[in-house]
């Protein structure tokens, strides 16, 4: 270890104690009722995590209320990270990323009319505001709010990245935990996401006995499917190519502005293409300069014919509405839809197990 981080190190250590010492009151505070929860007479499902950076909870927020949609009329409801406004707001269809967020607008596009999407820093207000508008909704999904304890949840599910595991982690900023690793005990399961392909059997047990879960909490693996491209600018394009083809002789344009994009590199170059790459920090707002720099670097692989610009579903609603966009590169650039799966190692499928969870609160008189 250097010198210079070594010192790093040593001037973060009593911050991170610091921190620990904040969170842990905050939280023997709400366990001894000292600061009040508000919970609610249906279900409301809290996905979170307890680390800073992508561990996938859009994703599997879709996959919770794509699963649960035909059973339930379902709020989502996000604070709108990084978005320019403040207070409850309702998604539709004139709004903008600005406005609610980039994640909780691409949860808006998928799903559209059929589930009320809305955002607000205070959950509490703003689930009273969703029922408000609409006293048929059955259940809320929470998104990124497993620290937002002024909510009862019925449910809570926690994500861990499979590279970024909390048993190998410190508390902020020495780490990049949000809470102690002993926070988990309040998840009714824990989501190991990004699985690789190459996981092993072993490398499963070794997670589940780190991990150290109570018996009555479940422990899921879950992966990325990448689907077919699709344009970032449909008007624009005649012809999707047919990137799952591309070898050693094809190029690929990397544009990222997640947390992790590891895993997306991963797979645009599972084939040996050449992947040139552009990255930028999670949640990235797009510049003039940034699309100069885009358009430099495809500019110097457009002489090979099967050269293409790909980036993640998460940037291409920013992009899609970003005024400095490069008109000449509409037609060449595509994103890649995501799926979760669920792998076999799983105690159990998610929404089996909160299907679990509600019929157990019904049948014992708890609020659900």
């Amino acid at each position: 270890m250097s010198a210079t981080r070594f010192m790093k190190k040593m001037f973060m250590w009593p911050l991170s104690r610091l921190y620990g010492a904040g969170v842990a009151l905050r939280n023997v505070m709400f366990d001894r009722g000292m600061l009040a929860q508000k919970s609610f007479d249906i279900p409301v499902i809290a996905v979170g995590n307890i680390a800073v950076g992508g561990t996938g909870k859009t994703p599997h927020t879709e996959y919770i209320v794509d699963h649960l949609k035909d059973e339930y009329r379902i709020g989502i409801l996000s604070r709108g990270y990084r978005r320019r406004t403040r207070g409850f707001i309702l998604a539709t269809s004139g709004s903008h990323p600005d406005d609610i967020g980039d994640e909780p607008y691409q949860i808006y596009r998928r799903f559209g009319g059929r589930v009320m999407v809305a955002v607000c820093e205070d959950r509490v207000k703003g689930i009273e505001q969703m029922r408000r508008l609409d006293p048929g909704l059955q259940m809320i999904v929470l998104d990124d709010a497993f620290q937002h304890r002024y909510v009862r949840p019925t449910a809570a599910i926690v994500l861990s990245e499979y590279s970024r595991p909390p048993f190998q982690d410190k508390l902020m900023p020495l780490g990049r935990l949000r809470e102690p690793m002993r926070a988990l005990n309040r998840a009714d399961a824990v989501v190991v996401t990004k699985c690789p392909d190459t996981a092993q059997p072993i490398d499963f047990r070794m997670m589940r006995e780190h991990l150290e879960l109570f018996p009555y909490q479940k422990l899921i693996f879950s992966r990325y499917a990448y689907r077919t491209i699709r344009p970032v600018f449909p008007d624009a394009v005649t012809e999707i190519p047919d990137v799952d083809s591309y070898g050693p002789s094809d190029v690929i344009v990397s544009l990222t502005g997640v947390a992790n994009p590891r895993p997306f590199l991963r797979h645009l170059r599972r084939n040996g293409a050449k992947v040139k790459v552009l990255r930028f920090d999670d949640h990235h707002r797009f510049t003039a300069s940034d699309m100069q720099q885009l358009r430099r670097k495809y500019e110097a692989v457009a002489a090979n014919p099967s050269a293409v610009v790909l980036t993640t579903e998460k940037d291409a609603v920013r992009l899609a509405s970003c005024p400095y966009f490069p008109p000449e590169l509409r037609s060449k650039i595509f994103f890649v839809p995501i799926e979760v799966e669920i792998l076999p190692q799983s105690d159990t499928e998610l929404p089996d197990l909160i299907r679990q969870i509600i019929r157990s609160n019904l049948s014992t008189g708890q609020n659900v």
